[in-house]
C-alpha cells in the first residue's frame, strides 16, 4: 500500500478511536472518521497470536483493502483484527472487508460491491 494511504502517527489512531464510528463483524472491526483524505491504518494486538501470526494477518488486511483504495470514501479508517481473524481465510477476510465497507457506507455511489 502506498505510503499516502498509510496512518501511521500513534496520534492519529487515537483520533480515530476516540471520534471514530464502528461496525464490526466476525473477524474485523473497523473504525472509521471523517478526514479531508482518505488512510487506513491496521491494528493487530497480541491476542492475536505471535509475530509471524500477527503480520500474516496485516499483510492479508493490507491487500484484502488495496483493490478499494480507488472507491473509498475521504476519512480515516482503521481496522482492528480480532483472535479469530489468525484462523480467518483470506477469503474470509476480504469478505469481511467489504461488508464492512458497505456497512460503514465508505465505498463511493456507483462503486458498491457485491
Amino acid at each position: 500500500m502506498e505510503r499516502r494511504y498509510r496512518l501511521q502517527k500513534n496520534k492519529a489512531f487515537q483520533y480515530v478511536y476516540r471520534r471514530g464510528k464502528h461496525a464490526a463483524c466476525r473477524n474485523l472491526v473497523m473504525l472509521c472518521a471523517k478526514s479531508k483524505t482518505m488512510q487506513v491504518g491496521f491494528s493487530v494486538s497480541k491476542k492475536v497470536g505471535n509475530a509471524v501470526t500477527r503480520n500474516l494477518v496485516k499483510r492479508r488486511l493490507r491487500e484484502c483493502f488495496r483493490p478499494y483504495l480507488g472507491d473509498v470514501k475521504n476519512g480515516l479508517y482503521v481496522v482492528v483484527a480480532r483472535p479469530s481473524a489468525a484462523k480467518a481465510t483470506f477469503k474470509q477476510l476480504e469478505k469481511d472487508v467489504n461488508y464492512l465497507l458497505r456497512k460503514q457506507e465508505a465505498l463511493k455511489e456507483g462503486n458498491r460491491a457485491e
